[in-house]
């Protein structure tokens, strides 16, 4: 059973930073990012395969968000640079044996973080 935990979002002003991290337990699989802002629906942002060789991301967040992982530490992360409040969002980290990007539907799902970006 995949258990993943996201932590680190919270309230930045534009053109801030966050790091968000995602500590997975039972999982070396390829895994990623999805948002969903207010009334919109959830959202790929970027996904990183197993050993972290390749990444691939939104064109929205693509230059502003790194996406990596520590293996040893089962933690996969999203640095967030130069925020914008359309980027405020619960994010989640997903994870799934057979994939990840914007067209696969994940097996697992963390709970969620809220980040908000204030004008």
């Amino acid at each position: 059973q995949v258990q993943l935990v996201e932590s680190g979002g919270g309230l930045v002003q534009a053109g801030g930073s966050l790091r968000l991290s995602c500590a997975a337990s039972g999982s070396s699989y390829p895994m990623g990012w999805f948002r969903q802002g207010p009334g919109n629906q959830r959202e790929f942002v970027a996904a990183i395969s197993w050993n972290g060789s390749n990444t691939y991301y939104a064109d929205s967040v693509k230059g502003r968000f790194t996406i990596s992982r520590d293996n040893a530490k089962n933690t996969v992360y999203l640095q967030m640079n130069s925020l914008k409040p359309e980027d405020t969002a619960v994010y989640y980290c997903a994870a799934d044996p057979s994939g990840m990007g914007p067209f696969i539907k994940p097996r697992y799902w963390g709970q969620g973080t809220q980040v908000t970006v204030s004008s």
